[in-house]
């Protein structure tokens, strides 16, 4: 019997992975050189307890950064890239059908022209009108939404034809009427260059199509005006069903019921919602979760989604097909809050050559089987169990175990009264797919399949890492914990790639040692580093300063390498940099302290929607490559502080060392200041040179020289004893 022709291949990246293994192995040697300095120091140190101290913390910052990188390691052992080939498809008739969940919370801070350019573009799919479903979760429970979204659907009626007719690739009415390029995109339009694209039958079309948008503009800033714009959090259920048109995809409004006194869980608690009521209506058996600022720039990527779903090597384990977030409106080699998350996407190449990658949180087609976790479940399961585990709707566990099948809503009145129950219904269940056996794929064509917006301020940056952080946090510190809960249920490698995102918060351990202590003991004259011969710089008086000269320049040698392998030029390795020990020093210590708090039940978590609306001067600052420092003022007051120590500690510890001959012990220490300065030396511009509305506030200013004075006070007292 001839094989059937695959749909989908993968390939080593071969070159990669000889580096990143090179670079284990040699940079691991350097390590174990390090550590046996360290412990012999402190065995050793016969000097005051202050300088003994010092030796055990920065060990500890050591030891820390190093369990991190040794666990970053799985995600870089084997990375494979992926093709696929969707010609080989089988016909629409045969296809599956596909429900696509959006979910929006605030319509200020969301505003309905983006979401609903989102949903249009959904709408527009390369795939069978008849097999596409539209699920839009309103968490707000705004009637701005829900009228949105009737307008939209009455645009996309005239817009999908249009967009089929001239095969359209960018099916996005904003972008493509204000002719956006992107980075690494083709034209917006596919097809023969001597196609009627170009005749004025097509400008007539593209005219009027035009005229339509804008009329739709017109008719959203007047829902704007007329109703309330304002995101409920008390609310009663509503779900609003569009389908009278057999032809054109199902649309359904659905805003969950939301009380003060009960958990929602916020956007887990919103999807949940809506696999239910999808379950109870078309039922598909496969989901695209989109997040409502991540529109569809690529129709086919559900098409190449399918290439690995219906497999029938990969089908029947393969949970869901991740697809990278790509940024539109961040400036390549500019991309000054890193925005882009170049490092996680690395990363996700090599989860690809293990057992898949985690769960993104947007633009994924997962199999509804999946999150139902059937698997899980006896064949003879007693009712009462299927109830506690999937909620109280008969009509909900039927649909669990019934063939997919369309089932587009009744008028049933027992139907409804069941899909409004889902709706006020509170399910909140952790699905770990990659325990349970499953894989995934990560798949990176050469056209993003979803572009969405990244912020581009300080303030937003921070606040959403800390909001994403905190996640991992509480995975961290729970049952669930990937080096606990993982090591007896997947491959090591994969349990270990999951531990480093749960453990990648405490990154702000090491970072804020190593911003603090050598530059205090620089000013104390306490050196914490080996001694180096600075007269000729192949030769160091002691073995050991090389080895932490070498393990400095390999560790930020790997990064360019990796920056440069994505494409990307020496500026992001700087702006990656920079932006990370931000991070380390706000987002992730107060993600992890909120975490904490919250297991000992002292604090609850919250969740506030990244702005989606775009500040003209904000725009114009990142546009220059200028940082707006408008962020919280408890984030730059640290930041500002720490910058001030580390430029205290240079010009003046640095001084005494000049003055004292200790230049050859004190060496490194006085380097780790000089770098800080300089790789921050926006902070100093802020604080000082600039007037205009993204500058460091003179009050934080003020109060950051007065922390900084503080502590040096307070070091100097300590060092005493």
């Amino acid at each position: 019997m001839e094989k059937s022709v695959p749909m989908n291949d993968w390939k080593a990246m071969k070159a990669q992975r000889a580096i990143n293994r090179v670079h284990l192995f040699i940079h691991g040697a350097a390590l174990a050189a390090l550590f046996y300095y360290r412990i012999t120091t402190i065995a050793t140190t016969t000097s005051s307890s202050t300088h003994f101290v010092a030796h055990l913390v920065i060990f500890t910052a050591e030891l820390t950064l190093s369990f991190i990188w040794l666990l970053s390691q799985a995600s870089l052992w084997n990375p494979v890239a992926r093709t696929v080939y969707p010609e080989r498809l089988p016909s629409d008739d045969d296809l599956p059908s596909l429900d696509v969940f959006i979910c929006t919370a605030d319509p200020v801070k969301e505003p309905s022209l983006g979401v609903m350019n989102t949903v249009i573009s959904a709408l527009a799919l390369d795939y069978p009108p008849t097999k596409l479903h539209l699920y839009l979760s309103d968490d707000g429970g705004s009637p701005v939404t829900l009228r949105a979204l009737q307008q939209a659907r009455s645009f996309a009626k005239v817009w999908l034809p249009f967009c089929r007719k001239y095969k359209l690739k960018n099916r996005c009415p904003q972008p493509y009427f204000l002719g956006e390029e992107i980075i690494g995109l083709e034209e917006g339009r596919v097809g023969d260059s001597d196609s009627d694209s170009d005749s004025d039958h097509s400008f007539v079309d593209k005219k009027a199509i035009e005229e339509a948008y804008e009329d739709f503009k017109i008719s959203l800033g007047k829902i704007v005006i007329e109703e309330d714009v304002g995101a409920s959090r008390d609310h009663s259920s509503t779900i609003e069903v569009m389908s009278d048109d057999e032809e054109f995809p199902l649309v359904v409004y659905v805003a969950r019921e939301k009380r003060p006194s009960h958990p929602h869980n916020f956007k887990a608690g919103a999807l949940n919602v809506l696999l239910r009521v999808s379950g109870m209506m078309s039922n598909s058996p496969y989901i695209l979760s989109l997040d409502c600022d991540m529109y569809c720039n690529d129709p086919t990527s559900a098409r190449q989604a399918m290439c690995f779903h219906l497999d029938p090597k990969l089908s029947q384990n393969l949970a869901f097909v991740q697809f990278p977030q790509i940024f539109h409106n961040i400036r390549r080699n500019h991309d000054i809050y890193d925005g882009a998350m170049r490092f996680i996407w690395t990363k996700w190449d090599g989860l690809n050559g293990l057992r898949g990658p985690v769960l993104s949180g947007t633009g994924f087609y997962i199999k509804r089987e999946a999150l139902y976790g059937i698997r899980k479940l006896q064949p003879n399961v007693d009712l009462n169990q299927l109830k506690e585990y999937y909620g109280s709707s008969n009509e909900f566990i039927k649909s669990i175990y019934r063939s997919y099948k369309t089932n587009f809503p009744s008028t049933d009145e027992s139907l409804q009264k069941e899909v409004q129950l889902l709706a006020s219904y509170s399910y909140d269940k952790g699905f770990n797919l990659h325990c349970e056996g499953w894989i995934s794929v990560y798949f990176a064509p050469s056209r993003p399949c979803f572009l969405g917006s990244s912020p581009i301020s300080l303030s937003e940056t921070l606040v959403q890492n800390m909001r994403w952080f905190l996640g991992l946090s509480q995975v961290a510190l729970s049952k669930y914990s990937p080096l606990v809960y993982g090591a007896m249920r997947m491959s090591v490698l994969q349990s270990i790639a999951y531990a480093e995102l749960a453990c990648y918060p405490i990154y702000f351990l090491p970072v804020y040692i190593l911003a603090f202590l050598p530059q205090l003991c620089l000013l104390a004259g306490l050196p914490l580093y080996p001694q180096a011969c600075l007269l000729l710089a192949l030769f160091v008086s002691s073995p050991f300063f090389a080895v932490f000269v070498f393990v400095l320049i390999s560790s930020q040698l790997k990064q360019a390498q990796e920056v440069m392998a994505s494409g990307d030029s020496l500026r992001t390795w700087v702006n990656e940099h920079r932006v990370w020990v931000m991070k380390s020093l706000t987002s992730y210590s107060f993600a992890v302290a909120n975490a904490i708090l919250e297991k000992m039940g002292l604090a609850k978590a919250s969740f506030v929607p990244t702005s989606k609306v775009t500040d003209g001067e904000v725009d114009k600052l990142y546009q220059m490559g200028k940082y707006d420092f408008q962020a919280p003022p408890a984030f730059m007051v640290i930041l500002c502080s720490i910058y001030m120590i580390n430029l205290g500690a240079l010009v003046i510890g640095f001084g005494r060392v000049l003055v004292n001959g200790k230049i050859n012990e004190m060496a490194m220490q006085a380097f780790l200041p000089l770098f800080g300065v300089i790789l921050h030396y926006p902070l100093m511009e802020g604080m000082v040179l600039r007037k205009d509305g993204g500058r460091v506030s003179p009050s934080v200013s003020l109060l950051s020289a007065l922390v900084s004075s503080l502590l040096l006070s307070a070091y100097a007292l300590l060092s005493q004893y």
